[in-house]
């Protein structure tokens, strides 16, 4: 199985904090024998989510994503997500 992992968040995309959840998923997933294809990262922006989601749905079997919710206004994974899957 490909996997992709995409991780949300403006923190992540400009390097305030590292992306350790990226980094420990991936090393898991490989010693469970899955094929990590790609790590993503994307800022908080719906439609740069959006956009991530369209690539690695071409490159991988499986989308794990991390991040991208929180308590700040500028969190709107949900809604991106929501608005992708025609669920909301």
């Amino acid at each position: 199985m490909k996997i992709e992992i995409v991780t949300i968040g403006d923190e992540l995309l400009i390097g305030q904090i590292p992306n350790t959840n990226s980094v420990w998923m991936a090393r898991e997933l490989t010693a469970e024998g899955f094929r990590v294809v790609a790590i993503t990262t994307v800022g908080d922006a719906p439609d740069d989510l959006l956009k991530a989601l369209d690539t690695a749905f071409v490159r991988a079997d499986i989308l794990l994503l991390t991040g991208g919710v929180g308590p700040t206004r500028d969190d709107r994974t949900k809604e991106a997500l929501c608005r992708y899957f025609n669920c909301g």
